[in-house]
Protein backbone atom coordinates (compact mmCIF):
# COMPACT_ATOMS: atom_id res chain seq x y z
CA UNK A 1 0.00 0.00 0.00
CA UNK A 2 1.26 3.61 -0.75
CA UNK A 3 3.02 4.82 2.23
CA UNK A 4 4.26 1.11 3.52
CA UNK A 5 8.04 1.85 4.84
CA UNK A 6 10.92 0.20 6.05
CA UNK A 7 13.25 1.61 7.36
CA UNK A 8 17.33 -0.67 8.01
CA UNK A 9 19.59 0.45 10.69
CA UNK A 10 22.93 -0.94 9.60
CA UNK A 11 26.45 -0.94 11.27
CA UNK A 12 28.75 0.88 9.15
CA UNK A 13 31.62 0.06 11.39
CA UNK A 14 32.65 2.97 13.48
CA UNK A 15 28.61 4.58 12.86
CA UNK A 16 25.38 3.65 11.84
CA UNK A 17 23.37 4.26 8.87
CA UNK A 18 19.89 4.13 8.44
CA UNK A 19 17.93 3.25 4.65
CA UNK A 20 14.57 3.49 4.11
CA UNK A 21 12.33 1.53 1.77
CA UNK A 22 9.13 3.06 0.99
CA UNK A 23 6.07 1.82 -1.30
CA UNK A 24 6.35 4.84 -3.47
CA UNK A 25 3.07 4.30 -5.59
CA UNK A 26 -0.50 3.25 -5.17
CA UNK A 27 -0.96 -0.52 -5.14
CA UNK A 28 3.26 -1.20 -4.02
CA UNK A 29 3.47 -2.62 -0.74
CA UNK A 30 7.20 -3.47 0.89
CA UNK A 31 8.33 -6.68 1.48
CA UNK A 32 11.05 -8.21 3.67
CA UNK A 33 12.95 -11.62 3.74
CA UNK A 34 16.01 -12.96 5.22
CA UNK A 35 17.48 -15.88 3.40
CA UNK A 36 21.19 -17.23 3.85
CA UNK A 37 22.69 -14.21 6.03
CA UNK A 38 21.01 -11.94 3.65
CA UNK A 39 17.93 -9.16 4.67
CA UNK A 40 16.47 -8.43 1.48
CA UNK A 41 13.64 -5.39 0.97
CA UNK A 42 11.75 -5.18 -1.86
CA UNK A 43 9.16 -2.95 -2.95
CA UNK A 44 6.40 -5.14 -4.96
CA UNK A 45 3.93 -4.39 -7.37
CA UNK A 46 0.33 -5.42 -7.29
CA UNK A 47 1.13 -8.52 -9.50
CA UNK A 48 4.25 -9.38 -7.84
CA UNK A 49 7.05 -7.20 -10.10
CA UNK A 50 9.96 -6.28 -7.90
CA UNK A 51 10.37 -2.82 -8.47
CA UNK A 52 13.72 -1.93 -6.33
CA UNK A 53 15.54 -4.08 -3.95
CA UNK A 54 17.72 -3.15 -1.13
CA UNK A 55 20.06 -6.54 0.25
CA UNK A 56 22.16 -6.16 3.33
CA UNK A 57 24.35 -8.32 5.10
CA UNK A 58 22.02 -10.23 8.12
CA UNK A 59 25.10 -9.82 10.87
CA UNK A 60 25.51 -5.78 9.89
CA UNK A 61 21.97 -5.18 10.32
CA UNK A 62 21.05 -3.45 13.81
CA UNK A 63 17.20 -2.93 13.59
CA UNK A 64 14.54 -3.77 11.06
CA UNK A 65 11.67 -1.96 11.67
CA UNK A 66 8.13 -2.18 9.66
CA UNK A 67 6.03 1.19 9.59
CA UNK A 68 2.25 0.52 7.67
CA UNK A 69 0.90 3.19 6.56
CA UNK A 70 -1.33 5.16 9.50
CA UNK A 71 -5.15 4.19 8.56
CA UNK A 72 -8.31 5.69 10.41
CA UNK A 73 -8.62 6.04 14.15
CA UNK A 74 -10.33 3.02 14.97
CA UNK A 75 -10.05 3.52 18.94
CA UNK A 76 -12.91 5.97 18.89
CA UNK A 77 -15.10 3.15 17.18
CA UNK A 78 -13.87 0.17 19.07
CA UNK A 79 -14.97 2.08 22.24
CA UNK A 80 -18.63 2.03 20.86
CA UNK A 81 -20.90 -0.56 20.80
CA UNK A 82 -21.35 -1.56 16.96
CA UNK A 83 -25.48 -1.49 17.69
CA UNK A 84 -27.24 1.31 19.41
CA UNK A 85 -30.30 -0.24 20.79
CA UNK A 86 -32.79 2.93 21.89
CA UNK A 87 -34.08 0.80 24.70
CA UNK A 88 -31.06 0.53 26.67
Amino acid sequence: MKGDRVEIVVDAGDTTRTYEVVASRAGRRVETAVRRGVVEVSEVTRSGSVVRTARFMSTRVLALVEQPVPGEDTSERAARPLREDPET
